[in-house]
């Protein structure tokens, strides 16, 4: 068995030695070994280098193209009344001008209806203010009437008071009369009875009649003094009812003209609505912009107040980016500070930590960082071109277009951020730039120029 084996080696080196001398040189040379060690240890060693090179930690986000200003952003027309469409003056990708006709539609209220609404209710508004007018001129008829009846009272005061003082004066003169008619008769009784002869009968007759006629005039005086000092107790009374009736009258017109006042102020803001609401039954563009889409079709659909008509874009907006932010990232960013940023659709290459390799990214500045988070859990952040670093952002950027932006923070070693990402530690942040109100030139330190 010994033997057969010593034969096969003896084979084998003959084989060998007849190949080429250029063959067996090689498969002397052939070390696989030693080949796949260096290969490891240079692949380690590379490793152990990288794990050194310099790193930049960011703050990433993912968002989309939106506009900065809210006025600039798509926004739905919307019809303020119900009503029917009657006809379209629009199409789809349509730009229009500020105050160009959308749409116009019909009323649908029973209470609108009629197309001379506007006119009859003007009608009752005129109506309505000239019958005030009317109860105004009364109002002032009655006035005057209620100063006459005062001066009318007045004068009537003093003339009765007058006739009193006439009528006292004529009762003590018509007294004195009554007094010497006595006193005349006492006397030519005296000598009709002591006296044979020196006064006659019918004399004596005569006297006495002249007495019964002053004192008959006495209680006539006296009567009429009476009546006139009664009549000036009752002239107030008399007057006072017809001058309250007066200021009665006058009051309850004066209650008219208000109520006739509310009964216009009414009219008239109906009247002012009507002519809102015709104003309503035409769309007209806000801005200018361009139709994105219809949300109704056709004509003769009934929509009601409120409901979206088409959807339009307006033009030239100021564009910006929208990015969202992790809660526990938001805290190192604020206003000013530089971003880069790449859009779906252009082609970029970017690494994460070197941002000096970046090629087809754009600069941006931190405007806006919402106060509470998103739906989603994390705070929208607003980023706007950064003209003053980099070149504009492209014009062919429509809203809604995929975005994705990193803010630079701290340059740390590749070692120390794989470490960071695997333990889960927060990023570092360059301090003076984590001071409130202390100015961004362009990001942390390896971002800054």
């Amino acid at each position: 068995m010994a033997s057969s084996n010593q034969n096969s080696d003896l084979d084998i080196e003959r084989e060998l030695k007849s190949l080429p001398l250029e063959t067996t040189a090689l498969l002397g040379e052939a070390d696989t070994a030693r080949v796949v060690s260096r290969w490891l240890l240079g692949i380690i060693a590379t490793l152990i280098v990288i794990l050194f090179l310099p790193w930049q930690q960011n703050v990433q986000g993912d968002g989309t193209v939106t506009a900065f200003n809210p006025s600039d952003r798509p926004q739905n027309l919307t019809t303020r009344i119900d009503g029917r469409i009657e006809a379209w003056y629009v199409s789809e990708g349509q730009f229009v001008k500020k105050g160009d006709s959308i749409a116009r539609i019909s009323e649908i209220k029973e209470d609108y209806l009629n197309p001379n609404v506007l006119p009859l209710a003007q009608q009752q508004q005129r109506a309505k203010e000239s019958a005030i007018g009317e109860k105004l001129n009364k109002a002032a008829a009655l006035e005057v009437q209620v100063v006459q009846l005062q001066a009318q009272r007045d004068f009537k005061l003093r003339q009765t008071r007058n006739k009193i003082v006439q009528y006292r004066a004529e009762v003590r003169q018509v007294m004195l009369e009554d007094s010497v008619a006595r006193d005349q008769l006492r006397r030519r009784q005296f000598l009709f009875s002591d006296s044979l002869g020196l006064v006659s009968v019918n004399e004596l007759q005569a006297f006495q009649v002249r007495v019964q006629a002053a004192a008959a005039k006495l209680v006539e005086k006296q009567q009429l003094l009476a009546i006139t000092e009664t009549d000036l107790l009752g002239v107030p009374a008399e007057y006072g009812e017809k001058i309250a009736k007066s200021q009665s009258d006058r009051a309850a017109t004066l209650a008219d003209v208000s109520e006739g006042r509310s009964d216009v102020a009414k009219l008239k803001d109906k009247v002012g609505s009507l002519a809102v609401r015709n104003e309503f039954y035409l769309i007209e563009a806000p801005q200018d912009g361009y139709v994105v889409r219809a949300a109704r079709a056709g004509q003769g659909e009934i929509v009601k107040a409120g409901d979206p008509i088409i959807t339009l874009q307006p033009a030239n907006p100021r564009k910006a980016v929208e990015l969202f932010v992790k809660p526990m990232d938001v805290a190192l960013l604020k206003p000013g500070r530089h971003v880069r940023v790449f859009f779906d659709g252009w082609p970029a290459l970017q690494i994460s930590g070197w941002p000096q390799v970046a090629v087809g990214t754009f600069g941006a500045t931190v405007a806006v960082i919402d106060q509470f988070p998103s739906k989603g859990g994390k705070f929208r952040v607003l980023l706007v071109s950064d003209t003053t670093h980099d070149a504009q952002w492209p014009g062919q950027l429509r809203l809604g277009t995929g975005a994705q932006g990193w803010a630079m923070l701290d340059n740390v070693s590749v070692g120390w951020e794989l470490w960071r990402q695997l333990n889960g530690f927060p990023l570092s942040i360059n301090p003076a730039d984590a001071l409130p109100g202390s100015e961004v030139a362009g990001g942390a330190k390896g971002d800054k120029k």
